[in-house]
């Protein structure tokens, strides 16, 4: 089929985890002849839930392409995790969309994975039409769920279609404007049931007022009395979607393949091509080239394979092209439009269409492929930022020495994840969007690069300091024969406010000792603060002041007053009150209002300090101070109290004492650990 832009269609699935994406694009492929058996999420055998780790845990964790020609024109969907763990993919594919279609289940209505789904269309400015899935299920009911939509995702929403028969009697579907019926798996013309004529009458009224109040006009010649064709409404009605005026629900059953067809006509008809929607550069074949990297796959065995989506121009094979994010030239070899995991080879993507290229060198996720001649950088993704650390740790020794090379791999793959190296405990921190994220991102390190990795709470950086001014001095002699040791320090150390680390001064008056010794003396002061005597923990905020010391003409060396230095100092970390001191995190935590309570009773249960509560639409901003120790989990915490309805951000903002009785449990479990070790 000769491709233009105008006949494409760009399509990402949104729902809540279960409402039946992925059953609905394989009925779709099934449909089409596109494929010879219908898959199952249940056996793991759909085209878009290739991924072993998706078939094991039976839910979507990747982004899948599924293109179908229908009607001359060409539809991409794009299939997507329903699960948070996974909004790195629901953003990638909403960069590339220009239309949505949010599934609903008939049985459940709107749950808070369509709620989400929803603001993500909402934000990328996505028209959208609703698909009420599972009419076939037990306790399926329309114009409940239709209404569950308009009660909590707005009053734009309006019924396009009407089920015939629901359960196991659901045979169809009435469009509500034209009134034909189209029945079974095929669609094929039926009638209209006699008991559904006067809800049918109903719901066309309200459709075709809503339509009419989008234009002014229309409007007009309908107060007049004017009877307006289905065709003028049908017009008005695909402006008033491309807008986001109005949302059209649409109904089927992915499981009795019934009503994938009235679904695809009205992708076509009512959801924008990429040739309508604005954007930074024009979409014309003809044009400079310009195509942006919205995924990135690495594979050890196919190589890496680059998912990419064109806005401009014409991207061909075994050409060369200008990576505008890095200032390099790339060698594009074979073309791919994908199906899942199958790949069908193309000479050639235009504008507004989406492939991909195997075995790119330099480019990644987020790049801009484009000329050298006419360099432009499309505005990248916005992907969020982690929500939840955990220590990652090779299981063996030939592990350890792949971690570092298979990790970095995992990053190119998922833009969400991130990996820190805390100085202060040793460890390496996997940072990513939940708990499930984490393990899967892991269980892919074995299964692609043969890793085994595990992952463990981090460790808190505790520190410790002093809470009083101390004097203290060490005397470090020792003969050995020949020449011996021998230096003698004296030390004021006073504690200092929080954030000033460890500082030396150097008072010394007199001759009692050479200025030459004061570099050991402060050496040894340092390498001591590296580990305290309660807990053996780093200490900071202590100055340590040099005021006199004593030396011997033979005996005294750099090494001994290095010794002495770290003596005294840790004699005066004995004397000058030991306490330790935890991280205090700074949290802004936003919940629904209703969810205010929970969320303020949990952080006190975890030594927080609220700070302040504001209100903004309909949601409450929970401005805290907690302990790190507290919240390392708050991601799991938090989506356990809201059902997924919260969202925080965490800095770092100050050390402070410890509680005694924590710090006690503190002290015996390090005691213990060092005794096991």
């Amino acid at each position: 089929m000769a491709l233009t832009t105008d006949k494409i269609r760009n399509v990402v699935l949104l729902s809540h985890s279960g409402a039946g994406k992925t059953s609905l694009t394989e009925a779709i492929l099934y449909s089409l002849g596109l494929v010879s058996r219908l898959g199952r999420v249940e056996d793991g055998t759909t085209t878009s839930d290739y991924d072993p780790d998706e078939a094991r845990r039976k839910i979507s964790l990747n982004l899948s392409i599924i293109p179908a020609l229908w009607k001359e024109h060409k539809i991409n969907l794009l299939d997507i995790p329903g699960y948070a763990d996974f909004v790195g993919e629901v953003k990638a594919a909403l960069r590339v969309a220009e239309g949505s279609v949010i599934v609903v289940d008939a049985t459940s209505g709107v749950q808070v994975g369509t709620e989400q789904a929803w603001t993500y269309a909402e934000e990328a400015g996505l028209p959208r039409l609703i698909f009420i899935n599972k009419m076939d299920r037990e306790n399926a009911d329309f114009l409940r769920t239709l209404e569950d939509i308009r009660r909590k995702l707005g009053p734009r929403a309006f019924a396009l279609q009407l089920p015939i028969g629901s359960h196991t009697a659901f045979k169809g579907i009435v469009d509500i404007l034209s009134g034909k019926a189209y029945l079974g798996p095929k669609g094929e013309a039926g009638s209209v049931p006699q008991e559904l004529e006067a809800q049918l009458a109903t719901l066309r009224e309200k459709l075709v007022e809503a339509v009419v109040e989008t234009e002014e006009e229309l409007l007009a010649r309908y107060l007049e009395g004017e009877e307006l064709s289905e065709e003028a409404l049908r017009a008005a009605l695909i402006r008033a979607v491309k807008k986001g005026q109005i949302i059209p629900v649409l109904a089927g059953s992915a499981f009795q393949l019934t009503g994938t067809s009235p679904l695809l006509d009205s992708i076509v008809a009512l959801l924008p091509s990429p040739k309508e929607v604005p954007g930074p550069v024009s979409p014309d074949p003809a044009g400079p080239l310009a195509a942006l990297v919205f995924k990135t796959s690495a594979d050890p065995y196919v190589g890496r394979l680059t998912y990419l989506r064109v806005f401009s121009g014409t991207l061909f094979s075994n050409s060369q092209a200008w990576n505008a994010n890095k200032g390099q030239m790339e060698r594009i070899g074979q073309l791919f439009f994908l199906r899942g995991k199958n790949q069908e080879i193309t000479t050639q993507i235009i504008a507004g269409d989406i492939g991909a290229i195997a075995k790119l060198s330099v480019t990644a996720t987020n790049d801009t492929i484009t000329t050298r001649e006419h360099p432009q950088a499309m505005p990248p993704i916005a992907f969020p930022s982690p929500l939840l650390s955990l220590a990652v740790h090779p299981k063996t020794k030939a592990d350890l020495d792949k971690m570092g090379i298979v990790l970095p791999k995992l990053l190119e793959e998922d833009p969400t994840l991130k990996l820190r190296k805390e100085s202060d405990t040793g460890e390496t921190f996997l940072m990513g969007l939940g708990e499930t994220h984490l393990e899967v991102a892991v269980e892919r390190a074995q299964r692609k690069f043969g890793v085994e990795l595990t992952l463990s709470v981090p460790r808190v950086p505790y520190k410790e300091t002093i809470s009083t001014p101390v004097k203290a001095d060490y005397r470090h002699k020792k003969q050995t024969g020949g020449h011996g040791q021998f230096a003698h320090v004296y030390l004021e150390m006073e504690p200092l406010p929080r954030g000033s680390g460890v500082q030396f001064e150097n008072r010394l008056v007199g001759q009692s000792m050479s200025r030459s010794y004061v570099p050991s003396v402060e050496k040894g002061v340092f390498e001591a603060a590296l580990e305290g005597i309660l807990a053996r923990y780093p200490v900071i905020d202590v100055k340590a002041v040099l005021y006199d010391g004593k030396e011997h003409p033979v005996d005294s060396s750099d090494f001994s007053f290095k010794i002495a230095g770290a003596y005294a100092f840790r004699k005066g970390l004995e004397e000058g009150r030991p306490l330790i001191l935890e991280p205090i995190m700074k949290m802004e935590v936003t919940v629904p209002e209703a969810a205010t309570g929970d969320v303020i009773g949990d952080l006190n249960s975890k030594r927080a300090r609220v700070l302040g509560v504001s209100r903004e639409g309909g949601k409450s901003i929970v401005d805290v101070q907690v302990p790190l120790a507290e919240v390392q989990r708050y991601a799991i915490d938090l989506r356990s109290i809201t059902q997924g309805r919260g969202q925080f951000s965490m800095t770092f903002s100050h050390y402070e004492e410890l509680p005694p009785h924590v710090a006690q449990k503190i002290i015996a479990q390090r005691q213990a650990e060092k005794a096991g070790g």
